[in-house]
């Protein structure tokens, strides 16, 4: 490889043929044209029947970084691998840019966590506002849905009907994209229904977003709770939404469709929406008295113990871990916080599994009066700031690179024509 590497070196200047490119990346001639269609690759006709011809500096960029690339994902078998800078997870915590978020959730407000989160800068005391025209429109979008549409069903149309009144929303520029994600975060919040008349529009944003989840009179143990898990849940490496957000900015996507993106895979009962199914479980356990006949019928049904277990913690989720230990200090949790323990109590006689942070999110929502679908709602808001991030980070990468191979299986050609 080192004399290849000097070969290219020593050809600078000068446009390499498709063997030659072949040759230095050790593919097939074909794949050499797969990577220009990509967009990974450019290449030049020459004129005279030559073929197509390689820029030797861009080809030699593309060799390191596949030897790079392949060095990195080695460890991690089939899975997909992509560098990232903005949250490593490691044995039990979790870091944002390499401080402990829980830390961070404890310390900052959901907007100053954010902002580190984006630039790797604090700005103290900063909230986010969105401009009336944006919210106006969104409202309207939102409005003109069913009754029975869902949370993420109106963020979605919030965050598309602020873009088409975005004209630079192609705009993709850092600066610009930092400026889509501080005004579209307040917009997704007061697009949505107010459930008080004396709901917020300005201050922090936990604040605004209490009265569109219940209608009670917020303490100021609650509101905490709820900033922290608006922090807590500010990103989370890469779960399947923010994965889906990252291959639409591969693509360039603007920010708001890369949102749009993460909304769409977030709304499984596997990821976002699993902090319902928690909610209905911990109704049911108050409603019996006891979690043992709740947790036989899941059990019974062949499902998993909703707010139980995360693949990414052998012990103890760390958020679970943090807003239970906030929801102590609320009066109104106590009969949910318990219910919980229940659960996990009586769960742990089969199976040792810890509580996630959909459990503490269920207890949240129960013990506020607020709908099952209102831990949703935190996750996609909280999560928004989380995909601005991972879409910066996509746009300095090489556009397409989110661009697997699929491995075919079907019938081998040529096959007749179907009748």
């Amino acid at each position: 490889m080192r004399d290849q590497e000097a070969a290219a070196s020593g050809r600078e200047g000068r446009r390499l043929s498709t063997k030659e490119t072949a040759e230095l990346l050790g593919v097939k001639p074909e794949t050499v044209y797969a990577y220009v269609s990509r967009g990974q690759l450019s290449s030049r006709r020459e004129p005279a029947g030559r073929g197509s011809t390689f820029d030797a500096k861009e080809v030699e960029a593309l060799a390191r970084r596949n030897r790079r690339d392949a060095g990195a994902s080695s460890s991690t078998g089939d899975e997909l691998s992509v560098r990232t800078r903005i949250t490593l997870i490691d044995k039990d915590r979790y870091y944002f840019r390499g401080v402990d978020a829980t830390e961070l959730a404890a310390a900052y407000s959901y907007e100053e966590i954010t902002e580190w989160l984006w630039t790797g800068r604090l700005r103290p005391g900063v909230t986010f506002t969105a401009p009336e025209a944006s919210v106006a429109v969104a409202r309207r979008a939102v409005d003109a849905l069913p009754e029975h549409s869902g949370p993420t069903d109106r963020l979605r149309v919030a965050a598309i009907a602020a873009a088409a009144a975005d004209p630079l929303r192609f705009d993709l520029s850092e600066d610009a994209v930092l400026g889509t994600g501080r005004t579209l975060i307040p917009t997704l919040v007061a697009a949505l229904p107010p459930l008080r008349h004396d709901h917020r529009d300005d201050g922090p944003l936990a604040h605004r977003l209490w009265g569109r989840l219940t209608g009670r009179t917020p303490d100021e143990a609650s509101l905490r709770v709820l900033d922290t898990a608006l922090g807590l849940l500010v990103d989370h490496d890469l779960a399947a939404s923010t994965l889906a957000v990252r291959v639409a900015a591969s693509a360039r996507a603007h920010a708001y469709a890369a949102v749009s993106a993460g909304l769409g895979a977030l709304e499984g009962p596997l990821h976002g929406a699993a902090s319902r199914l928690a909610h209905r479980m911990l109704l049911d356990v108050l409603d019996r008295g006891t979690a043992a006949p709740v947790v036989a019928d899941e059990l019974r049904a062949g499902r998993r113990v909703p707010g139980l277990g995360h693949r990414l913690y052998p012990g103890e989720d760390p958020r679970a871990r943090a807003l239970f230990a906030l929801l102590e200090d609320v009066p109104a949790a106590g009969p949910a916080l318990a219910a919980a323990q229940d659960v996990v109590t009586t769960t742990a006689r089969h199976a040792p599994l810890h509580a996630n942070v959909d459990l503490a999110l269920a207890v949240l929502t129960v013990s506020s009066g607020m709908s099952a679908s209102a831990g949703e709602t935190v996750f996609a808001v909280a999560r928004t700031a989380g995909w601005i991030a991972h879409t910066l980070e996509e746009y300095a990468e090489r556009p397409l690179r989110m661009r697997p191979s699929g491995r075919y299986v079907g019938e081998r050609p040529p096959q007749p024509l179907p009748r």
